[in-house]
Parts: structure tokens; C-alpha cells; sequence
């Protein structure tokens, strides 16, 4: 087999970097799709890092990967520009502006006291039944596109409804692998998984890769044994994000059974909060993944909740960082598997079923009382999936129709 080429060495620097991701992690509203869009424009056309080969390339491992697709590939580009200073440069821009608008939005809340009632509030949760519901309907499109695949989904949102925890989250996408090896058609070659691509950023040896895919597997056994023997909150919320950001495919909206089921049975975030801050994250550019630091935010008042803030944003992207650069060396070899590729095809499918079963309880659970909250509902839809209006635009609407009908008396 071909040796992966090697990319020229970095030319960047760490601000170079940070300047050019955090004004996109001020610009880039629209979800993960929309920043992969974004990062092209902005790392491909204009300033040239990488020519569109290795763009694809490495869009194509991080959605292999677990995690935020649209934050790694920032980190692999930053990487690729200026080494592992600028993968950290392009995550900390791109991630920094939405955490730190989202943490002040829970002290906000906070500050108002008992929000259960108030009219806003209830904009938020009707806008985000309309939010999942698209992005259920295009990942069904994309992933589910025949019978088998379609059986997996539901019957993975099935099980989801009626066995709810973390470790269900975990056995649905194991499931989803297992019938993806040995049930569901085979995915088509394409060309890019035959390349012998020069491809990815490379430059980490493969002793390197091993020692950090090492700590990886360590962190994910370790940190429940230490929330066992320490009654450490701050160690129990290390834990439920690190796992989070560890075992969630797909990102973006996919994060939101996953997270649920951590924090509110937890007793740290109650169900109320917890769609209403999943409501204002589609209001603010940036990686959906920053909806950790508004959790960490909600889960205790002043300087506590700033270091829950902190704690729960680092621990769901660790392990972006740790795998990423951990399998760079290993990609060009294993994206050649096929069973890599059938397992991927089933576990992608079990996706679409967790966030369907999401999509129902607690979204619609905690948002829809009755027949005019509905009608808010496909109007926020209507808004998104037929007249393509930017998801913030669609959260002002929702906030301030809900505000305005309970003004008049309606």
C-alpha cells in the first residue's frame, strides 16, 4: 500500500490561527453542515491552507470519529496551519464566543430566579421541537435512505423510549455496529475510500498516536471509577461530559439524549432549563458541543458555576483532541476496512433512532401543551425547513411570539 504523503511542515502561528477561528466562531451560525461550509471557504478558497483533496479527507475522518464533527475538523486544520499550538488556537477561537454567551445566559436565568412559567421560556422549547425535528428529517435522508436502514432507526428509538440511561445510549450504538457488520447492505465503494490519499494532517508518529488513543481508553474506564470512590461533584460532571463527548456519534444535535441523560437524572439540571438552554444554543454561531458550558453554568451560582462551566466544556471536547490526533496515523489504513465501513453504516443508522426517541421525549414532552404550542411548532419548522431562515432568526420569533400572545391575555 502507498505511504500517506506528508504535509508540508506548518507555516502558521498560534494567533494566526486563533484570529482566523474565533471570527468564525463569531460568524458561523447554521450548525455543523454549515461550518464544515464555512472552514472551506474560509481555509480552502481564501487563504489556501490545504486544496480541496485534503479538505475532503479530513472532513471524512473526524466524521468517522465520535465527537463534534465541525469543532475537529477546525482542530485538524488548525493543526495542519500550526501544529498542535494551532490545533488548540483554532479550537479555543471557534469554541470560546458561544460558551461564554451561553454561561451568561444561565447566570441570566439564575438571576430571573423560577422560570418554569415565564412565556420566553416556553418560546425556547417550542423552537427547539422544530430544531430537532429537522435535523431528524435530514440525518434521516442522508443515513436512512432504505428499508433496512430505516428498521434499525426505528427500532433503535424504540428501545431508547423504553429503556432511558446512559448505558441504553451506549448498547443502541453497539447494537447499531453489530447489525451494520452482519444485517444491513453493504456501503458502496467510492473513490475516496480507495485513494491512497495524501490526505489528512500527519506529522504524529504512530507511537505518538498509540500513547494518546492509550490515555483515551484510560480516561473512559478511569474517570467512572473515581466518581465512584469520590463524592466530588465536579469529578461526577468531568465524567458525564468526558463520556459524553467520547461516545456520541454523529454531534451536533445527536449530543442531546446522550447529555440528557447525564445531567438530569443527575438532579443538576432540571428538565425545564435543560430545553432552554438547548433552545438559546441555536441562537449563537459555533459548535452546539458549547451547550456543556451553559449545563455547567445552570448546575450552581457564581464562582462554583463558572468552574462547572469550565470543567464540563473541556471535558466533552477532550476526547476530540485525544482521538483525533491519536488516529491520524492509523486513518489512511483504516478507512480501507470495509467492516470499519458497514459498522459505521449501522451505527449512523441507530443514531437517527436516538434522536427521533429524543426528539419525542424530552423535547416535544417539555415544550408541547397543547394544540397552539403545536401550531408554533410547524410554523418554527415551516420557518427552517421550507424558507431556509437562519436558526437564530427562528429563536427571536419563538422567544418573542410566546412573549407577545401571553401579554395580550391570550
Amino acid at each position: 500500500m502507498p505511504a500517506v504523503a506528508e504535509p508540508a511542515a506548518p507555516r502558521g502561528t498560534f494567533l494566526e490561527v486563533l484570529a482566523v477561528f474565533a471570527r468564525l466562531g463569531l460568524t458561523s451560525f447554521g450548525g455543523p453542515v454549515a461550518h464544515l461550509g464555512y472552514f472551506r471557504a474560509e481555509c480552502v478558497e481564501r487563504r489556501r491552507w490545504l486544496d480541496d483533496g485534503a479538505y475532503a479527507d479530513l472532513v471524512a475522518l473526524c466524521q468517522f470519529l465520535p465527537g463534534p464533527a465541525s469543532s475537529q475538523v477546525g482542530i485538524g486544520l488548525g493543526y495542519r496551519r500550526a501544529g498542535l499550538p494551532g490545533a488548540f488556537a483554532a479550537w479555543l477561537g471557534f469554541t470560546l464566543p458561544s460558551a461564554l454567551a451561553l454561561a451568561a445566559f444561565a447566570f441570566g436565568v439564575q438571576a430571573v430566579g423560577d422560570v418554569e412559567g415565564a412565556a420566553w421560556l416556553r418560546g425556547l422549547k417550542i423552537v427547539a421541537v422544530a430544531v430537532v425535528a429537522h435535523a431528524v428529517w435530514g440525518m434521516a435522508q442522508r443515513l436512512t435512505p432504505d428499508a433496512p436502514r430505516i428498521t434499525v432507526a426505528l427500532a433503535a428509538a424504540m428501545v431508547a423510549l423504553l429503556w432511558t440511561g446512559a448505558l441504553a445510549q451506549v448498547a443502541i450504538i453497539a447494537g447499531g455496529a453489530l447489525l451494520g457488520l452482519t444485517w444491513l447492505p453493504r456501503p458502496a465503494e467510492n473513490a475516496g475510500a480507495r485513494r491512497a490519499g495524501a490526505a489528512v494532517p500527519g506529522g504524529v508518529p504512530r507511537r505518538a498516536g498509540a500513547v494518546l488513543l492509550a490515555v483515551f481508553a484510560a480516561l473512559l474506564v478511569a474517570l467512572p471509577v473515581m466518581r465512584e470512590a469520590s463524592a466530588s461533584q465536579a469529578v461526577a460532571v468531568a465524567d458525564a461530559f468526558y463520556r459524553t463527548g467520547a461516545l456520541v456519534f454523529g454531534g451536533g444535535h445527536v449530543v442531546l439524549p446522550l447529555i440528557q441523560a447525564e445531567v438530569v437524572p443527575a438532579g443538576w439540571v432540571d428538565d425545564a432549563t435543560f430545553i432552554a438552554g438547548y433552545g438559546a444554543a441555536q441562537a449563537v454561531p459555533g459548535p452546539l458541543f458549547t451547550f456543556s458550558a451553559f449545563l455547567g453554568a445552570s448546575m450552581a451560582p457564581g464562582a462554583a458555576g463558572v468552574g462547572f462551566a469550565a470543567i464540563a466544556l473541556v471535558a466533552v471536547f477532550v476526547p476530540s483532541f485525544l482521538l483525533l490526533m491519536g488516529v491520524l496515523p492509523f486513518w489512511e489504513a483504516l478507512r480501507r476496512r470495509r467492516a470499519v465501513r458497514r459498522a459505521l453504516v449501522g451505527v449512523n443508522a441507530a443514531v437517527v433512532g436516538l434522536l427521533l426517541a429524543a426528539l419525542y421525549d424530552p423535547v416535544w414532552t417539555a415544550a408541547v401543551a397543547g394544540p397552539r404550542d403545536a401550531a408554533l411548532v410547524l410554523a418554527a419548522y415551516g420557518a427552517l425547513a421550507v424558507w431556509k431562515a437562519p436558526p437564530w432568526a427562528v429563536v427571536v420569533f419563538g422567544a418573542a411570539t410566546t412573549a407577545a400572545l401571553a401579554a395580550s391575555g391570550l
